[in-house]
């Protein structure tokens, strides 16, 4: 018997019962500038630490029995049959170019514990991305999976993409009277992007076309069975049928999908009601009538940095702002701590959950192009901390050792490092929300230095790696992109580094560093000249008077 993943790596999974948890965005070839297929992917948790896993491949001898451990606990669950051989594994890529990211939307309650079952949905993903080359491919493992050993968790929604297709998988389980689970998985129609953020997506669906659609065969049977549904097949949406929508779910969950779609898209205006939280309902079953639509087809071919920018959002410019209303303070700071909801004269209120959110472990968008080999084609655009003040590093599908900044191990949630990226860039970021709206402008600028350059840089590292893979094979092609990525990776963590250095001296309590070309200035003997002190907004001195009355009314003038 084998366990393939470090119970380390296992226990720092995210929490699935932290709810309105992941964001992802599905970007087909025909919606992409270069053709490539684009999939995103936020682990927002409070107990997550963002580190970059690696599964080498593997060789197996008949009979080998693989570990499972639950990815949110570390549980263990059971053992499955392990497979003659496993393909490479860079975070959520694997060599073939094969990425999966997911949302959970937990569904129906009772349909959520399944004594005895084995596959949890984080080892689906990843026992997926060692068994499958393609999108298909992985359906048809992750189905399989649970259909031999059960399905362990709630509700889920899984991006799934190849070189050349983008698919959601939706999945619930059967419940405690039956092993498996109840499924949907559409493919998006080339030149359309879709998204979903912890609500489940798929309504209606087609039920005699397996090119673009493929279900279970129970998946509306069974909810017949239950008495949940007793209408026309073609009637039957499988998120209103098992995840019925409610305020959260249209609130703190599709309206981060609609906030996305909103940055590359015109008309998004038109479900602005929706995405606050009034649903509308109708029809023979009674279903939401004014729900988003699945996918949607952008203003204009999206180039990852296109993509990188909607997964960085707030609100921003819509009526759910987190910068303009009171609670962003007098620096527009765009986060609230938790809970999401609070009450007041027992009256309940909420908070907005954005995509971009303090408590994200990582992300990434996961590129793949079908006109290089894939080694090569393959790219995980990895970041760390909050996806609006991350840097995304390219990290190639084909290197074979993982950058010292996101090795797991160096550090972790409690333990801190100085080499870790996840530290260094909270470091940064949690210093900047002292004075919000003045440093986020210089985070966002190194950002888009490091990133512009990345970008800029891959043809040629492209054709490099290209020319050694066609005349010195692909173990020197493979070197070749680690070096690239290590060396990257390693200099962006040093490079936010000093980052952080610059912001602490320009900042540091209250104040702001006067600078001239290009340095801190100094006077003639060499001494710091006095710095700026800005002070508060004239609006947020207002609103302290109008909350204080005169408790701090100066009396006969102030000498100090």
């Amino acid at each position: 018997m084998i366990k393939k993943i470090s119970l380390a790596f296992l226990a720092l999974g995210f929490l699935s019962a932290q709810v309105f948890a992941c964001t992802n965005f599905l970007i087909t070839k025909g919606a992409s500038v270069d053709g490539s297929t684009m999939i995103t992917y936020a682990a927002d948790s409070h107990v997550l630490y963002g580190e970059l896993y690696f599964q080498p491949a593997a060789d197996y001898p008949e009979g080998t029995m693989r570990d499972i451990h639950e990815w949110d606990t570390g549980k263990f669950l059971g053992r499955i049959s392990e497979v003659p051989h496993t393909y490479s594994v860079v975070g959520n890529m694997n060599e073939y170019q094969l990425a999966i990211g997911e949302t959970t939307f937990g569904g129906r309650p009772e349909l959520g514990s399944q004594p005895d079952a084995i596959m949890d949905y984080g080892s689906l993903m990843y026992v997926a991305l060692q068994r499958a080359k393609t999108a298909r491919e992985a359906i048809e493992v992750m189905t399989n999976l649970v259909d031999e050993y059960g399905y362990y968790s709630s509700g889920e929604s899984f991006s799934i993409s190849d070189a050349n297709e983008v698919w959601i998988l939706e999945m619930i389980g059967k419940g405690e009277g039956e092993k498996g689970a109840v499924w949907v998985a559409v493919r998006v129609p080339d030149g359309y992007i879709s998204g979903h953020a912890n609500q489940a997506r798929i309504t209606t669906f087609p039920l005699n076309d397996s090119d673009n659609c493929l279900y279970a065969k129970d998946v509306i049977s069974f909810a017949r069975e239950k008495g949940w549904y007793d209408g026309k097949n073609k009637d039957f949406s499988f998120s209103d049928v098992y995840a019925p929508v409610d305020f959260g779910g249209a609130r703190f969950c599709d309206a981060r999908v609609w906030a996305g779609f909103n940055k590359v898209a015109s008309g998004m205006d038109q479900h602005t009601n929706y995405a606050k939280g009034l649903i509308e309902h109708g029809g023979e079953n009674n279903f939401p009538t004014n729900r988003m639509p699945l996918w949607i087809k952008p203003d204009k071919k999206l180039g990852v940095k296109d993509v990188m920018e909607m997964m960085r959002d707030h609100f921003e410019g819509t009526e759910l702002d987190m910068t303009a209303d009171l609670g962003a303070g007098p620096y527009k700071l765009p986060y609230r701590w938790r809970g999401l909801t609070w009450q007041v004269d027992s009256m309940e209120y909420c908070n907005e959950r954005a995509i971009s959110t303090q408590q994200t472990g990582f992300s990434f968008v996961a590129q793949s192009r079908s006109w290089l080999p894939d080694p090569i084609g393959g790219i995980l655009w990895f970041g760390v901390d909050d996806t609006y003040s991350t840097c995304y590093a390219p990290m190639y599908c084909g290197i074979t050792e993982i950058p010292e900044c996101f090795r797991v191990g160096n550090g972790d949630l409690l333990t801190y490092s100085p080499s870790s990226a996840f530290w260094t860039f909270n470091k940064t970021t949690n210093f900047a929300y002292l004075r919000y709206d003045a440093m986020i402008e210089h985070i966002r600028a190194k950002q888009a230095e490091l990133e512009g350059k990345f970008i800029a840089y891959t043809p040629a590292i492209d054709q490099a790696a290209k020319m050694l893979y066609e005349k010195s094979g692909s173990k020197k092609a493979a070197e070749f992109l680690t070096t690239y990525s290590v060396n990257e990776a390693n200099n962006m963590t040093a490079q936010w580094e000093k980052l952080f250095e610059y912001l602490l001296i320009k900042y540091m309590d209250g104040n702001i560093k006067k600078e001239k070309d290009g340095s801190f200035e100094r006077n003639e003997d060499g001494i710091p000249v006095s710095p700026d002190q800005p002070g508060y907004p004239d609006w947020w001195y207002d609103a302290i008077v109008k909350s204080t009355g005169e408790h701090f009314k100066v009396i006969g003038g102030a000498a100090h």
